[in-house]
């Protein structure tokens, strides 16, 4: 079989001087070089450490929102309570100021929960 009529690979006709053997040179030359700069980009590199502000702040707005969830609904059941020990209504106080307390927890929780994925406008307002 005749080399001249082999391709480069890339579309483009083979050199005749360029000898199977000067191509073998080139590819070592460039696996070499090639190694090198793996070699260098791996010592460069740092060894990659956890993230631990994306943890703590993920647990910092757990227990946020978990804090608000139950504050809303204590202060809902104590109002209630207390207007049923006040006007003898039990138990539709503590039923009633019971719901609103979780109501306002829910819109609470909503509210701090959205304040992490906003950014603050420009101009330190």
């Amino acid at each position: 079989m005749d080399d001249r009529n082999k391709t480069d690979g890339q579309g483009g006709e083979r050199r005749p001087e360029e000898s199977d053997a000067e191509l073998q040179g080139r590819l070592r030359g460039l696996g070499g070089a090639l190694d090198r700069v793996r070699a260098e980009k791996r010592a460069e590199a740092k060894p990659a450490e956890p993230d631990r502000t994306s943890t703590s702040a993920g647990m910092t707005l757990a227990f946020r929102l978990g804090s608000e969830f139950v504050a809303g609904v204590l202060v809902g059941a104590g109002i209630g309570w207390g207007i049923d020990r006040l006007f003898g209504t039990s138990p539709w106080g503590m039923i009633v100021f019971l719901l609103f307390g979780f109501g306002a927890a829910v819109a609470n929780m909503l509210r701090a929960a959205g304040e992490t994925g906003r950014t603050p406008p420009k101009g330190g307002r």
